[in-house]
């Protein structure tokens, strides 16, 4: 119970610093609509290519576009992380009686909770330029779960690196150095069935991809076995990325 009060201030806490930044709200409100359409108007000629799988680029994008939102918004989560540590907050905190996986987790909550909100937003946009989520509610929220899974790994990652390296530099560094591969090797902008063969192959392999597949299907209405199996891929991949910045903070403690 302690952990879960603590987690609950802790994430009420991130909110409220991001209230009392309104340009901070603003951007994450109006940046996924202007995603939507811009990409959605340029690559909309992509719809007529033979073999494309969907007939409407907005229909095919939507989803993937929700899934791009945890790229962004979580990959910098460290940078957060190193800020309360320059300033002391963390030293401060970390002098109560705070529970120390909290301290984690509700960074990770709120990493979570921000995509849901923007990845919400991108659908409805989506759906007012045309798309139509075939899937019902249930497709909805499997979209926002896949979602969700990718920020939560996302955010680990970042703060993993934040505690590890002291330096927000290398993390924008290795962010964009490891994200951009990623993104171009999934199906996010592009027809898996329009990729070369190798590049199809590495997909499989993709965590995003994993993303992108599930949050499609459930859009689409076509949830199923696959789509099960990617989100089981995903959960994991958060957990692993978790543990490892569960490890990295330990190690943070251990050298106060």
């Amino acid at each position: 119970m302690d952990f879960l009060r603590d987690t609950w201030y802790l994430f009420g806490r991130l909110v409220q610093s991001s209230i009392r930044m309104p340009i901070f709200l603003i951007i994450s409100v109006v940046q996924p609509a202007l995603w939507v359409v811009l990409f959605g108007q340029l690559f909309r000629s992509v719809a007529t290519i033979p073999g494309f799988e969907n007939d409407s680029y907005i229909q095919f994008l939507a989803p993937g576009i929700a899934i791009m939102t945890s790229l962004f918004s979580s990959s910098y989560s460290g940078m957060s992380l190193l800020g309360d540590i320059d300033r002391g907050v963390l030293d401060r905190m970390l002098a109560t009686p705070a529970s120390r996986a909290a301290l984690m987790v509700s960074r990770l909550l709120y990493s979570a909770a921000q995509v849901i909100l923007q990845a919400t937003i991108i659908l409805g946009v989506a759906v007012l330029l045309g798309a139509r989520a075939k899937g019902g509610l249930l497709g909805l929220l499997v979209v926002l779960l896949a979602a969700a899974l990718l920020s939560v790994a996302l955010s680990a990652f970042s703060n993993a690196l934040g505690l590890l390296t002291r330096r927000q530099e290398l993390i924008l560094a290795i962010s964009n150095f490891t994200l951009l591969p990623m993104i171009f090797s999934s199906s996010m902008l592009m027809s898996q069935h329009l990729m070369p063969g190798w590049l199809g192959v590495v997909a499989r392999f993709n965590p995003i991809n994993w993303a992108v597949s599930s949050a499609r299907s459930g859009f689409e209405g076509q949830v199923g076995s696959p789509t099960l199996v990617s989100l089981l891929l995903l959960a994991a991949f958060a957990g692993v990325l978790t543990l490892f910045a569960t490890r990295a903070f330990r190690r943070y403690l251990k050298s106060l």
